[in-house]
This record gives C-alpha cells, sequence and structure tokens, in this order.
C-alpha cells in the first residue's frame, strides 16, 4: 500500500510554488526509497535552486547505486554551490566507489567551497586512496579547506601525514589548532600524544577542551 501522503506529495512536487516543492522534499526523507527515490530524481534538475539542493540532500536519506551515479553527475554541474551539494551528499551516501570521483573534483574545481566539501566527504569515505589530495589540499589558501583536510587525515588514519599535521599546532587560526586536536585523538603515538599535551593548554578553551577529549580517547582501554 503506498504511504499515505505520497499522492499529496507529488501533487506539492508540481507546484509552482518553489516552497511547496522545497517542504514536499523534506518531507520524502521520510518515505520508503521505492516512493520517494522516483519523486526526488527530477527536482535534482529542477529551475529553482533552493529546490536543487534540497533534492540533493534528499538523496542523501535513500542511497542507493543510482543516487551515487546521480551525485557523480552532478559533480560537473554549471553551477558550483550545485557541485559542492553533490560532493557533500557523497560523503553521507558512503559508496567508496566515489574516491576517484571526489578527488578528481578536488583538483578540478576552481571553487574554495566544492573542494571543501570534497575534503569532508574523502574523510566522511575513511578511505586512504585520498591520501594524496588531502595532504595537498592542506596547502589551500583558504583556511576552511585547511581544516577540512586535518579533520579528513584524522578519519582516515593518516599516519604518515602526521609530521605535516603538527606544524599546524602553531597556528595562528583556533579553528585550526582545535581541527588539528580533534584529528591526532585518531592519530595515537608519541608525537600526537605530546603535541596534544600541548595544545591542551592552549589559550583558547575549545582547543584546549578538544585536546583534552583527544587525549582521554587515546587512554581509553
Amino acid at each position: 500500500m503506498p504511504h499515505p501522503r505520497l499522492h499529496e506529495l507529488t501533487l506539492k512536487l508540481k507546484s509552482d510554488n518553489s516552497s511547496d516543492r522545497l517542504l514536499a522534499l523534506v518531507a520524502l526523507r521520510n518515505l520508503p526509497t521505492s516512493e520517494a527515490f522516483p519523486l526526488i530524481k527530477p527536482m535534482l534538475f529542477d529551475d529553482c535552486l533552493p529546490v536543487r539542493t534540497m533534492a540533493i540532500r534528499s538523496l542523501t536519506s535513500h542511497p542507493s547505486a543510482e543516487a551515487v551515479s546521480l551525485l557523480v553527475q552532478l559533480l560537473d554541474d554549471s553551477n558550483y554551490e550545485i557541485r559542492a551539494g553533490a560532493a557533500g551528499a557523497l560523503g553521507y551516501v558512503g559508496d567508496d566507489n566515489t574516491v576517484q570521483a571526489l578527488s578528481r573534483i578536488f583538483w578540478e574545481d576552481t571553487e574554495w567551497l566544492v573542494r571543501f566539501s570534497a575534503a569532508v566527504s574523502l574523510g566522511n569515505l575513511q578511505d586512504l586512496r585520498a591520501y594524496a589530495v588531502l595532504l595537498h589540499a592542506l596547502e589551500h589558501t583558504e583556511v576552511i579547506v585547511q581544516q577540512a583536510a586535518i579533520a579528513a587525515l584524522g578519519e582516515i588514519k593518516a599516519f604518515d601525514a602526521l609530521d605535516t599535521l603538527l606544524c599546524f599546532v602553531q597556528s595562528e587560526d583556533w579553528m585550526v589548532r582545535q581541527c588539528l586536536a580533534n584529528a591526532l585523538g585518531n592519530l595515537p603515538s608519541p608525537k600526537s600524544l605530546s603535541a596534544l599535551k600541548y595544545l591542551a593548554k592552549d589559550d583558547n578553551p575549545q582547543v584546549s577542551s578538544a585536546a583534552t577529549l583527544a587525549l582521554k580517547h587515546i587512554n581509553e582501554p
């Protein structure tokens, strides 16, 4: 039996009012994939940018091979916000076959937001094949991309990057130091322990708190 709201949501997706379409897409996250996905798919190419963005987000609630294929396709969209949204969504879909596509878009795209989203997703996938890309991302001029790369290198357990990561201990940006503390918690070693003890005394309370929690995480049996 179809979901009770299926007909209602189908009509809302055909509305000329973009707000109706947005609300319908949000509601589709709670429907079975077999019913929701066919309705979400055409909205990925809607005339309204917020609707397209919401459709991308809705796909993360209904992961499938076709959803992954569509998101990879959108990595080449003309709109950088769509490319960034697709890159971010791929990290939530969790298909490690997308590491190559995300790495490619990081190397090729010129928009920092797209690169940021790709770096975050590469971390979410926790695949060491992303190592070279993420190491390069540490050199990006946008600090937020550096933060994403630091976090992602911790997520993929990139012990080989430890010496490079430790260069950020003295970063002037407290958020970079906080990201570093979190990352080092995933990379237990004498060097990371020493750095975390140093960061635990940081003047910024969020940095010191992150370092203290990372130390606790490492020291837990």
